[in-house]
């Protein structure tokens, strides 16, 4: 009951984020704004962990650096610039319909997971329900080319993200949850520096951008939401049910943003949203009411 109830947390924080992060992004660009979040997550992070006297050396550091830069450099470089040159709608679909797939097929290479019947229905439900929750929000596809080569940047990003996520898992058996999310936001947060640079430029006003309400808003959800409860709360999950399952956000807190989103902004809602609610609700239901034994006996 206490892992559903972190999910359920989990999965309400992450919803809860989309609003905030949207509006700082309207002040700064959104790597930058990816890897402030990250760089100051770490530098909070750090004081919890020496206060609580966990050890931060790891004889699996390579795989920490690797797995950081997956989870949060890789998955937000592509992601971030996908969003930027493709309709928002259909890469939210993307990313969020893609992930449950890449986490159960990825899983199983590793030997984390299994493919059954009852998972690969799961995610048939929850894809549809994702289609319907953003059919009044995906728009046209617009841009040619340019859009088909951002939407096929989010998949990239949801792979770096999923596979991340898959590799994490013995380090969480490991190391504290705690410890692995100071070095992957750290280790993430600084391998999006340079990142930034390159697709979004240098402009010294930027931090001096970070001191409007909208960026000190977003950054605050961001980094004690987001990540210090939300991201640590992953990392547990990960560890005990597998990356697929606690991945089953991605069914979750789209609902969540979308509320968020109609009660604060006015956005459409009608039949289709409420019909794709109720589905990946079920989907994600489905999933995690499937009997113990659905993992893979794990491997490195």
């Amino acid at each position: 009951m206490i892992h559903l109830a972190a999910f359920a947390l989990m999965a309400l924080i992450w919803g809860v984020t989309w609003l905030p992060m949207k509006l700082a992004s309207e002040v700064v660009p959104p790597i930058f704004l990816a890897a402030t979040r990250f760089l100051l997550a770490a530098s909070c992070f750090l004081p919890i962990l020496l206060a609580r006297g966990l050890p931060l050396r790891s004889a699996m550091f390579g795989r920490i650096v690797v797995a950081s830069l997956l989870i949060t450099t890789g998955c937000y470089g592509f992601l971030f610039w996908g969003v930027a040159v493709a309709p928002s709608g259909l890469s939210a679909t993307v990313n969020l319909a893609l992930m449950p797939i890449f986490l159960v097929v990825i899983g199983a290479l590793y030997g984390q997971e299994r493919i059954t019947a009852r998972r690969i229905g799961a995610i048939a439900l929850g894809v549809a329900g994702l289609v319907l929750l953003f059919s009044g929000r995906n728009g046209a596809v617009q841009g040619g080319a340019m859009a088909a080569l951002g939407l096929g940047a989010v998949a990239v990003g949801t792979v770096s993200y999923a596979w991340g996520s898959v590799i994490s898992r013995p380090l969480t058996k490991a190391m504290p949850p705690m410890v692995l999310a100071f070095w992957q936001s750290l280790i993430g947060g600084l391998g999006l520096v340079p990142v930034s640079l390159a697709l979004e430029g240098y402009d010294p006003a930027r931090f001096a951008a970070l001191a409007d309400g909208r960026a000190i808003l977003g950054l605050s959800v961001l980094v004690i939401g987001g990540s210090l409860f939300a991201f640590s709360i992953f990392l547990w999950l990960v560890r005990d049910w597998g990356a697929f399952r606690a991945g089953l956000y991605s069914f979750v807190s789209p609902i969540i943003a979308v509320v968020i989103g109609v009660v604060y902004a006015q956005e459409p809602f009608g039949w289709a949203e409420t019909v794709g609610m109720g589905v990946m609700l079920a989907a994600t239901a489905l999933t995690l009411a499937e009997p113990k034994g659905a993992a893979g006996s794990e491997r490195p």
